[in-house]
């Protein structure tokens, strides 16, 4: 449990496919907008008008890989982030979307699809990322492409294709996990946007493996943000982050140009320096983001808003619902 805030997450609240397959277009989730004065319900393509002109939103332009592969034994190895020595982070995972596979063990080999193997060096996380070596015929980035599949977990109970998990601003292919928040947003969106004077600015992160389950700390993630960018943030008065990964890019650097691995982790006791709001979707109970939303937010006010958005029904995870959090004195 966080000290931000704790709750219980009905079943029927979480997003099984897109919003798409419902009939509901990517800009028509609902949009809760939560400042210390008031909380409003909104539909995301309404964005435009509730934004002032001069803001400046910051995106991920990170693209998703299809990072998971089915073992030849019946499992699934999860691909998260490429180390320098040209070992990978992996997540060994039951197939039957179940969980981590917590009976793996150093040593072990997989064998997947397409003829590729991984074989775990030393657990990372709590067993349950590993250290592996990789042997492909080709890259690890070509052969995913040709064998991946996208990561999904237990609450997506039927597979998506690729483009179900990237975002109009993907660009720079690298993430196991789509940078969610930023999938509401449209061409029709940005255009009005940029009509109603907000800017738009990018960093790119690329995101690991963060399993629903275990509520882990961030570890290091590889980032940019460029020097036009930079430049922007210097002379904004208002910066909203679309994402949890956009407010870990920033704080990294204090809005400075920049690129690396970041292990930074953002809490309310450390604070933000940069972002001034969030755009985000909903996390989980407990989930280590509920941490980083209280730095930017507070922790009231998150609270507030996640009492809202359970009890006006609202949708959970990558194909949900979005959160703009402003922190007091920008509402």
């Amino acid at each position: 449990m966080t000290a931000t805030v704790d709750f219980t997450l009905p079943e029927h609240f979480e997003a099984h496919e897109p919003p798409e397959a419902r009939g509901v277009p990517r800009d028509g989730v609902r949009l809760l907008v939560s400042t210390e004065k008031a909380q409003s319900h909104h539909v995301f393509h309404e964005l435009p008008a509730l934004l002032r002109a001069g803001d400046v939103l910051v995106v991920n332009t990170s693209a998703t890989l299809p990072a998971a592969v089915p073992t030849l034994d019946g499992n699934v190895v999860h691909f998260s982030t490429a180390i320098a020595d040209g070992t990978w982070l992996v997540e060994p995972r039951r197939a039957d979307n179940a969980g981590p596979l917590t009976t793996a063990v150093a040593g072990q080999r997989f064998d997947l699809r397409g003829g590729g193997s991984v074989t775990l060096r030393s657990p990372y996380t709590r067993g349950r990322l590993w250290i592996a070596e990789v042997s492909f015929a080709s890259d690890v980035r070509g052969y995913l492409a040709v064998h991946g599949e996208p990561i999904r977990y237990r609450y997506v109970p039927r597979p998506w294709p690729l483009p179900s998990y990237q975002t109009v601003f993907a660009t720079h292919p690298g993430s196991a996990e789509m940078p969610s928040a930023g999938r509401p947003f449209t061409d029709r969106v940005v255009t009005r946007l940029v009509a109603a004077g907000v800017l738009l600015v990018p960093i790119v992160l690329h995101t690991g493996v963060a399993s629903a389950e275990a509520h882990e700390r961030p570890y290091p993630e590889w980032f940019e943000v460029p020097v036009a960018t930079a430049r922007v943030l210097a002379g904004a008065k208002r910066v909203i982050a679309v994402g949890t990964t956009v407010v870990r890019a920033l704080e990294t650097t204090g809005g400075r140009a920049g690129r690396g691995w970041t292990d930074l982790v953002v809490t309310p006791e450390r604070g933000v320096r940069v972002v001034d709001g969030l755009l985000t979707g909903f996390h989980e109970p407990r989930a280590s983001h509920l941490d980083l939303l209280a730095a930017v937010a507070g922790r009231d006010l998150v609270g507030r808003a996640y009492q809202e958005a359970l009890g006006a029904g609202y949708r959970w995870h990558e194909f949900g619902d979005v959160n703009l959090l402003l922190s007091e004195g920008d509402g």
